[in-house]
């Protein structure tokens, strides 16, 4: 039994292994499918690979941010470059990514999670683990992602950045050498290793001059034209992205096509040659035109009225100069607010008649001044203490739905706000000190607006509260909307455990199916032979040997060391193996029910267990009389 369940296991694993391979054997088949290898330029053919991984992993739709989100919640930010994360913890961040993004998505634009999981996991195995380790680094993993996931460039290269930075906010080389290590395994991955693999020389082709590099340098050295030769699929790979649905409304010289989709290329010697993506792609050339001819890549289309309003208006110098490929970023690392030496909040009277009312002392002009200026202080004061706890809450608080405490503070916040601007409204007005006393009906009605206004803004919150639960519940999948309701959950499990045993028992059932069959082969073929003995013993003279029939060898029934069928498969799977006689017996398969073929198999086993017994003692009587008769003539 124990020889038998370790070859179960043995092919159970093998299984497994083989469904592993084939996975991870998909997206490079899917891939070859398309048929990029026949472009002739490796830029874009890397680039268009690169695009098929992204779409087909679904990483097109996550944006960078989702991603820089996904590290911080799966604790990535804490970790060191070089740490290595198993592949079960990978498999957690990249769900972590896929459900987040099904929760964005609307109800009719849902990927499959599952697939999309096992795909980029797969891929990134081959990228970054081809040894089988079974391991990946932190930045292998914030390198790939940030690297194929989509978003614009700019972002990409920003966060890239600021993990290759010191303190300084300024790039350190070595951290950008292994930067260009892990995302260079990319192409390599795609069978582009040649054209754009890692080499020693890779940094200086980025960067020649050894100098202090700050964040505007590295995105002008990376978003260049051209990029540095190591990297000059990146920013193709985005632009591809950009100019998958542009249409032209303009005839292919070479496939004569009536409109081309992506990017247009015209020839710059040739008088109004132009050839689609495709064709320019593959080398494809008709006429005067060559393939060394100089070209000029399109990626979008002027009819020829804006053509001549733009000559015109850069004539005139009226068009604007070219705008830089990125905005100018603060060279500094943005530092942290310091809320050591912040004054705690403290309670206000309701108003001034509580203060005054405490006090024996008549409300003279002076004091009534003197109070004003330490209110104003004080309500600036507690507004800063609001502001500074609220900017500490979120930086050091993960993104929760707003609750009623968190309500509450911004409506106290903004009642501050307003008495402040109130008050600084008051003192601007410059009035005698004889007339500084308070207007209670003016600070009434501006009590009376600004409540009217908090419950204005409570009620928009609340709705905006309401809409935005309704949206998450109604993207939820079902046993995301079970798991919200425990008495669901627990019936679900049930279900499940139920299952599991149904499909336990089954699995034991068909395995007895089996061995009963295996036993009811062997009587039949011991029957077949008895009768076979008997024609002999007729036929055969008298005289025979009476040990002839003694010796008759019991065949013992034999138990199947082959994997017993799971639930999942049709019951013909057990009859594997078993003599024609009994797939004879039980040829209708899933036809016919279970419970009856096991009791018409005990069935016949008796009868022939039965018969047999008898023919052996026949037998046994029969060599008896034989004896004796031979007893009688020796005595004689």
């Amino acid at each position: 039994m124990y020889i038998k369940m370790k070859f179960i296991r043995m092919i159970e694993e093998g299984g497994k292994r083989g469904k592993t391979m084939a996975e991870k054997r998909q997206l490079f088949m899917e891939m070859r499918a398309q048929n990029y290898d026949v472009i002739r330029l490796s830029t874009y053919r890397t680039a268009c690979k690169l695009r098929f991984v992204q779409k087909r992993c679904n990483l097109h739709l996550v944006d960078v941010w989702n991603v820089i989100e996904a590290f911080r919640d799966n604790g990535l930010n804490t970790l060191d470059h070089n740490t290595e994360i198993n592949v079960s913890r990978l498999e957690t961040i990249i769900s972590s990514i896929y459900y987040q993004l099904n929760k964005r998505l609307p109800t009719t634009h849902q990927i499959s999670v599952e697939q999309s999981i096992s795909l980029l996991l797969n891929f990134m195995i081959a990228a970054y683990d081809s040894e089988g380790h079974g391991k990946l680094t932190v930045f292998s993993v914030k390198a790939m992602l940030a690297t194929m996931c989509g978003g614009k460039i700019v972002d990409k290269l920003r966060y890239v950045f600021s993990q290759i930075t010191d303190s300084t906010g300024a790039m350190m080389f070595t951290k950008f050498d292994h930067y260009l290590r892990e995302v260079l395994k990319l192409p390599t991955a795609v069978f582009e290793g040649p054209s754009f693999g890692y080499t020693e020389h890779s940094v200086q082709t980025c960067f020649p001059q050894q100098k202090k590099i700050m964040l505007n340098m590295f995105l002008d050295a990376l978003m260049a034209d051209p990029p540095p030769q190591c990297l000059v699929w990146l920013p193709l790979m985005h632009r591809l992205a950009n100019v998958e649905n542009v249409f032209h409304p303009v005839e292919c010289s070479y496939c004569r096509s009536e409109s081309m989709m992506g990017f247009r290329y015209r020839c710059q010697q040739c008088h109004n040659y132009q050839l689609c993506q495709n064709c320019f792609w593959r080398g494809h050339a008709s006429g005067p035109h060559s393939n060394q001819h100089q070209m000029k890549e399109h990626s979008s289309w002027k009819s020829p009225a804006k053509k001549l309003s733009h000559a015109i208006s850069k004539s005139l110098g009226c068009v604007p100069s070219r705008e830089p490929p990125h905005p100018v970023f603060p060279e500094h690392p943005e530092k942290p607010l310091d809320l050591a030496h912040i004054v705690p909040p403290r309670p206000l009277p309701n108003n001034m008649n509580d203060t005054m009312v405490m006090s024996s002392e008549a409300p003279t002009p002076t004091k009534r001044l003197q109070y004003s200026l330490d209110m104003t202080n004080r309500m600036a004061d507690d507004e800063h203490a609001l502001i500074a706890a609220y900017v500490n809450r979120l930086q050091n608080g993960r993104r929760v739905l707003d609750s009623p405490s968190r309500l509450d503070e911004e409506h106290r916040l903004i009642a501050r706000y307003a008495a402040r601007l109130a008050a600084e409204a008051g003192n601007a007005t410059q009035r005698p000190p004889t007339d500084l006393g308070f207007n209670f009906d003016a600070n009434k009605q501006q009590r009376q607006l600004i409540a009217e206004l908090e419950n204005k803004n409570r009620e928009i919150l609340q709705e905006i509260q309401r809409l935005r639960l309704e949206h998450e519940q109604a993207s939820q999948p079902t046993p995301e909307k079970a798991q919200q309701n425990p008495t669901l959950l627990a019936e679900l499990r049930l279900l499940r455990q139920r299952k599991d045993e149904l499909e336990q028992r089954m699995s034991a059932l068909q395995e007895s199916r089996r061995e009963l069959m295996v036993q009811l082969e062997g009587l039949m073929k011991l029957l077949k032979d008895e009768e076979q003995k008997q024609a002999a013993q007729a036929a055969s003279p008298p005289h025979s040997s009476p040990s002839h029939g003694a010796s008759r060898p019991m065949p013992m029934p034999v138990r199947s060391t082959s994997a017993g069928s799971t639930p999942t498969h049709a019951p013909q799977d057990s009859l594997t193996g078993v003599g024609g006689d009994v797939q004879e017996a039980f040829a209708q398969g899933a036809r016919r029910n279970l419970r009856n073929d096991l009791l018409v198999a005990a069935d016949s086993i008796t009868n022939t267990m039965s018969s047999l017994v008898k023919e052996l003692h026949s037998d046994e009587g029969g060599e008896e009389e034989e004896e004796k008769m031979q007893n009688g003539k020796d005595r004689g």
